[in-house]
């Protein structure tokens, strides 16, 4: 089962399409007619100039460890998206792995993406349509896992097949709790670039 406290935060795909008085980071107008916040740098702009409650509440759906959320919010104004990026990175180095589960108990297990939740659907869609008898394979190589190490199988599965997950899965096993700590940390940087990436860009 996964660990980590549950937290009620909206989906980050509703994140995406939430204004910030008046305004939003997808292509949604200032109530007074002007230009939209969508591209850099007017996304990051937006961004930087939210709310600490605002600010909070989106990187919480791109990364639920507070301690990351936190940590990245004290490096604003950003002033690129590599700088942002930057501040993922250095937010994911200084966590604990209790912070670590933090940040996992946001994800859905591999081959089972969250219904309704765009985000969790698309980063898994290589597993969508694929054989059943390969999903039970991943299903029970996932149990073992989760049985094994307390926590989700976590990988950045954007681009990735279920076969080549299953791989993925089977190649960490063998590993020690603190060498998949390790590796969980990598992921969640990737992962977190993606998401990033994608409230910048997203129109």
């Amino acid at each position: 089962m996964k660990v980590g406290a549950k937290r009620n935060h909206q989906p980050f795909n509703k994140v995406l399409t939430t204004g910030w008085g008046g305004s939003s980071l997808c292509g949604w107008h200032h109530s007074s007619g002007g230009p939209p916040v969508t591209n850099h740098p007017r996304a990051l702009d937006a961004l930087a100039a939210a709310d600490a409650a605002e600010l909070e509440a989106i990187l919480l759906e791109i990364c639920s460890s507070p301690r990351w959320a936190a940590a990245v919010a004290k490096a604003r104004p950003w002033p690129d998206r590599s700088a942002l990026l930057a501040a993922n990175a250095a937010a994911m180095e200084s966590l604990t792995v209790g912070d670590l589960h933090d940040a996992m108990a946001g994800h859905a297990r591999i081959g089972e993406p969250k219904a309704g939740d765009a985000t969790s659907e698309r980063e898994q869609a290589g597993v969508q349509g694929v054989d059943q008898a390969l999903l039970d394979e991943l299903h029970r190589a996932n149990a073992a896992y989760e049985a094994k190490f307390g926590h989700v199988f976590l990988i950045c599965a954007t681009g990735r097949t279920a076969a080549t997950m299953l791989a993925a899965l089977r190649e960490r096993y063998p590993n020690d709790p603190a060498a998949e700590a390790e590796i969980v940390r990598g992921e969640l940087r990737k992962i977190n670039d993606i998401r990033i990436n994608r409230l910048l860009d997203k129109s």
